[in-house]
């Protein structure tokens, strides 16, 4: 079986994929027809392909979350690598393939980067953002152990949130020893925090976003992260007026920076401009990590990275 990410232009290929994301498309042509856009995914990564003249029975079987087997020809149309599918079936139990094989993960374990998370928690000396956060954790429950951290941009996998918490821990436990005029508790639990409503956000399984929820789609992940806030802090007897439930707010509601990127307020105390350069940094990173993970090895640059300005990346050879 060949992975996606070693595919290129004029490959032709047989294998087991999974049907990440499945579209009912109509031609042009008179009268029209047909077809189906599908992101067909493995562990390697995942590329857009096209199934021409589509049956009742193929809109019928080939949805989301499907595994299937295809026989194909990877061809560059508008400088972008997509499959036509030739032949197409769904995978069955003689095949010996499991879905769970073909979905991208976080390169950790989802339980011990919860355990990480919490031992941070716990690690909070302050009573009053100790209990807030561990609130917000309780709330988001044991869907941090599968949740992506977004649906495209990075760390849009299986237990991605969770890495990307972690991740960021270990970048703002650097800072914290470097700035030490920072408040550590702060910047522990703005980053615990910052996407801790992701999982209320999104509609995904086995780490793959289908759609957005009512709560997404109308209020967002920010602001329902700095509701959670003050509900935790009301159910647990702290004024809600207190300078930590305003700086918890406050790291929430403005770690994306600019109103343009979802922030209602710009960072305003130390800890929020750390927080949102250390989740800028370690997004921007993941998002070349996988870029280079997912571009095969003999291809010196990737593919445009859409939330890094549309730049493509080198591989050096050092």
């Amino acid at each position: 079986m060949t992975p996606i990410k070693e595919l290129s232009d004029g490959s032709e290929f047989i294998g087991f994929y999974l049907i990440k994301e499945s579209e009912i498309k109509q031609t042009n042509t008179t009268p029209p027809k047909d077809f189906m856009n599908l992101t067909l995914a493995d562990a390697s990564g995942q590329v857009p392909a096209k199934l021409w003249d589509a049956s009742e029975s193929d809109k019928e079987q080939f949805k989301a979350l499907t595994l299937v087997k295809v026989q194909g020809h990877a061809h560059l149309y508008r400088e972008k690598l997509q499959v036509k599918i030739n032949r197409i079936r769904k995978a069955t139990d003689a095949d010996g393939v499991s879905l769970t094989d073909f979905v991208r993960a976080a390169p950790a374990e989802p339980a011990a980067l919860v355990a990480r998370i919490q031992e941070t928690k716990d690690g909070i000396a302050d009573a009053d953002i100790r209990t807030i956060v561990a609130y917000c954790l309780d709330k988001a429950g044991d869907r941090l152990l599968h949740a992506p951290a977004a649906k495209s941009h990075h760390h849009a996998y299986y237990a991605g949130l969770a890495y990307h918490i972690v991740r960021m821990l270990e970048l703002g436990e650097f800072i914290c020893r470097q700035r030490p005029f920072l408040n550590a508790d702060l910047v522990k639990a703005g980053i615990i925090l910052h996407d801790i409503a992701k999982p209320e956000e999104m509609v995904s399984e086995l780490g793959i976003v289908s759609d957005y929820s009512q709560s997404g789609k109308l209020i967002g992940h920010i602001s329902l992260a700095s509701l959670w806030i003050a509900e935790a802090a009301f159910m647990s007897g702290i004024p809600a007026d207190s300078e930590r439930v305003l700086a918890l707010q406050h790291l929430v509601l403005s770690h994306h920076n600019l109103g343009e990127w979802g922030s209602p307020v710009q960072p305003q105390i130390a800890e929020a401009v750390a927080l949102h350069y250390i989740d800028s940094l370690d997004a921007k990173l993941q998002m070349i990590e996988d870029a280079l993970d997912t571009t095969a090895s003999h291809e010196a640059w990737t593919p445009q990275v859409r939330g890094l300005e549309n730049k493509a990346f080198y591989r050096m050879k050092l």
